[in-house]
């Protein structure tokens, strides 16, 4: 396993990203194989890679996808520094490199064509969400990031409309993941995922502010515990913090919450606090708030702690009198999306992986959806050359070309619209969180014969060339290279 020494000059014990940083935000065999396409000579050759979900989590019948405008953000911004070569170079693994390899990486601006599917749309397994057409070492150096950002916001925006979904559009539905998200970066990801998927808003204020959103919050035990010990009661950490956030809902739930509500509803009735709402943290969430709205009839009721779709189906189900939900831990975190990012096609050659469990189809490929009275009827994956019938929709668009985007970056509004509106055009069989029917994937005709044909090309190849490098259509082996790598 080749791996970096310990570079005293490169060390960042911050480990903090930032957009000089994207460069070397990769796998170290993304690097290498650049390096092994160059030296071979076959960088420039134009590739094709598809990214695409294998299979969704369980119970997933569909997934809305997230992350584009991120990964445009990155592609237009990639660039190796003077620096970032020289620390590259200092680890002493690429010491057979080419020297094209370095005036490569010194060069270096994305220069290939990316198609995907816009943002909100729903999805099925082994369709494209995007694809990059690209020179062959450009394309494979940017696979790390592109999977990193459309994997997780996928996965948010997708359980961010299932809530949605559940929860119904009068419930107001907070995004509170931040302390739980795997990183300070995957928060910011996630609460613009989410509030693109569906929710309202989100508590974490550096994302609500760079996204032209106004933060939302209630209050922590800390507060009432704190207060309630230096000045004597529960009631009076109510009123401080009341004072000065008149709006914000009340915790009500840190020693007794029947009781603290009782006492509320008395300052309520008698006109000493205009009370907004209140939030239930714990407990029988159904019989609590059951009891709290009796007491409380004109305040909104706020419930959080580990919440999901399951629970929120479950709570309405059972009658809980609640009108929003706080979602943290179970919204950031959870199944992972398994998106993978695959070569389909190498100057003008059709390729596909064989591998047990990991088969892929060949070729550039489209997704014609169509739809019969305002739902989803069926997709058909077929190759970019063919065309839409005549009630299908091709959902692949060209969103930058040469490098350059085709157009500006959707506002956060568009795309939940896009997101709610794909989400209302789905079966209800597919909606359901129990045992969901995924839409129909139907495989085109031309798709299937190419894939034929391929496997029956890479059979022959591969016995022909038994015992020997196998040269493909004029696509040599990486040969002689220390350290490199595979799947």
């Amino acid at each position: 396993m080749t791996t970096f020494s310990n570079l005293d000059h490169c060390q960042n014990q911050e480990l903090t990203l930032c957009a000089a940083d994207y460069s070397l935000l990769t796998d170290l065999y993304q690097l290498t194989m650049a390096a092994c396409y160059t030296g071979e000579g076959v960088e420039q050759r134009w590739a094709s890679f598809e990214l695409f979900v294998r299979r969704s989590p369980d119970n997933f019948g569909y997934l809305i996808a997230m992350g584009l405008a991120q990964a445009l953000d990155y592609l237009e911004k990639f660039r190796f520094s003077s620096s970032q070569i020289a620390a590259l170079q200092a680890t002493g693994i690429f010491a057979g490199a080419s020297d094209r390899f370095w005036s490569l990486l010194a060069e270096w601006r994305f220069t290939g064509d990316v198609w995907a599917v816009p943002e909100g749309t729903a999805v099925f397994a082994n369709q494209p969400l995007l694809r990059v057409e690209a020179p062959l070492w450009q394309a494979q150096l940017v696979e790390t990031y592109l999977l990193n950002t459309l994997n997780y916001q996928t996965l948010i925006a997708t359980r961010a409309a299932r809530l949605r979904d559940v929860a119904g559009e009068q419930a107001a539905l907070l995004e509170f993941g931040t302390r739980r998200a795997f990183s300070p970066q995957a928060s910011l990801w996630a609460a613009r995922a989410a509030l693109a998927g569906g929710l309202d808003s989100t508590s974490n204020v550096l994302a609500a502010l760079q996204l032209g959103q106004q933060p939302s919050g209630t209050m922590a035990h800390a507060l009432v515990m704190a207060l309630s010990a230096l000045e004597g009661t529960e009631d009076q950490a109510f009123s401080a913090f009341h004072r000065y956030f008149p709006g914000a809902p009340l915790l009500i739930d840190t020693y007794d919450t029947i009781a603290a509500a009782e006492r509320l509803a008395q300052q309520v009735n008698a006109g000493e606090i205009e009370l907004t709402g209140v939030r239930l943290d714990s407990g029988d969430l159904v019989s609590l708030s059951q009891h709290v709205r009796s007491l409380l009839p004109g305040v909104s009721i706020f419930a959080s702690g580990d919440l999901d779709e399951w629970e929120i189906k479950r709570l309405k189900a059972a009658g809980a009198e609640i009108d929003g939900y706080g979602l943290g831990t179970r919204l950031v975190t959870g199944s992972p999306i398994n998106g993978v990012y695959k070569l389909v096609e190498i100057d003008g050659i059709p390729v596909m992986k064989k591998s047990s469990g990991k088969t892929t189809y060949p070729g550039r490929k489209q997704i014609f959806r169509s739809f019969a009275a305002g739902k989803v009827k069926a997709d058909r994956l077929g190759l970019i050359i063919e065309s839409p019938l005549v009630d299908e929709q091709a959902l692949l668009q060209v969103v930058m070309k040469q490098g350059e985007r085709l157009q500006p970056p959707e506002t956060l509004a568009e795309v939940r619209q896009r997101t709610t509106a794909s989400v209302a055009s789905l079966p209800e069989h597919t909606r359901r969180l129990d045992n969901p029917v995924a839409v129909e994937v139907e495989i085109s005709t031309a798709l299937q014969e190419l894939t034929q044909k391929t496997k029956k090309r890479t059979t022959e190849a591969r016995q022909h060339g038994l015992g020997e490098p196998v040269r493909w259509a004029g696509f040599p082996t990486c040969r002689n290279w220390r350290g490199f790598p595979h799947e």
